[in-house]
């Protein structure tokens, strides 16, 4: 089995890297992928860049050159819903856009049955043990969208979506995901609130939320192993 870490920035990246031995790197379309492993399970691990596109192209590298079999995205995101407070973690039920008209999705390729992307059951099963043992640790939606949310946009993303946060990258990671048939799911941080916007906050709590979601996905990785058949 082989799974892949994919971060957006190198702010989020780093915990990981800090916590692999005898990594071999290489390097494709102007991005570095490191090769290890955690718990006997083989890794490989990058940042892709902020946005879809940055990250629609990792994945399909990662699926095409390093055939691996679960992708995990982490790193940060924001809060859309006022329940969630910083430095709580979300892991992915379901996935969508919030700025791709749905009719797109359903009506043209991939032609899914409906403009949300669903996590597998066995991952699903994970991320719930994962919640009931870790504090702060909730399961549900998450949407993605190209542009940084900001002050007085999370009413209206709350309102039409009902997801806890929001971020840049996950829905076009599942959707690469999808129609190549690799199962995914997303592990993310929260650095900003409806309360505590912008980038101020983000670049301030990353580091810490960074270093948390590591240690959500280490575990995840190693229930995977023990779980997984």
């Amino acid at each position: 089995m082989k799974i892949a870490i994919i971060c957006a920035s190198d702010d989020e990246l780093a915990p990981f890297l800090k916590a692999l031995e005898n990594v071999q790197i290489s390097e494709k379309a102007m991005l570095r992928f490191y090769e290890s492993q955690i718990e006997n399970v083989e890794i490989v691990t990058l940042y892709c860049g902020v946005g879809k596109v940055n990250a629609a192209l990792a994945t399909q590298i990662l699926i095409d050159t390093f055939h691996v079999d679960i992708i995990i995205n982490a790193g940060t995101a924001g809060a859309i819903c006022n329940t969630l407070k910083l430095f709580d973690t979300v892991i992915s039920k379901e996935i969508a856009y919030h700025d791709v008209q749905e009719d797109i999705l359903t009506e043209f390729h991939p032609y899914l049955p409906t403009a949300t992307f669903f996590v597998n059951n066995k991952l699903l099963d994970i991320a719930k043990i994962i919640c009931q043992q870790n504090q702060n640790t909730y399961l549900g939606k998450i949407i993605t969208g190209d542009s940084f949310i900001d002050k007085g946009q999370h009413e209206a993303l709350n309102k039409n979506f009902a997801a806890l946060c929001v971020d840049m990258e996950s829905a076009s990671i599942a959707h690469v995901c999808y129609v190549n048939a690799i199962d995914f799911i997303v592990i993310r941080t929260i650095t900003d609130t409806p309360v505590l916007t912008g980038h101020q906050a983000f670049e301030q709590n990353c580091k810490k939320a960074s270093d948390q979601t590591k240690d959500i996905v280490f575990k995840f990785i190693n229930m995977i192993k023990k779980q997984w058949h």
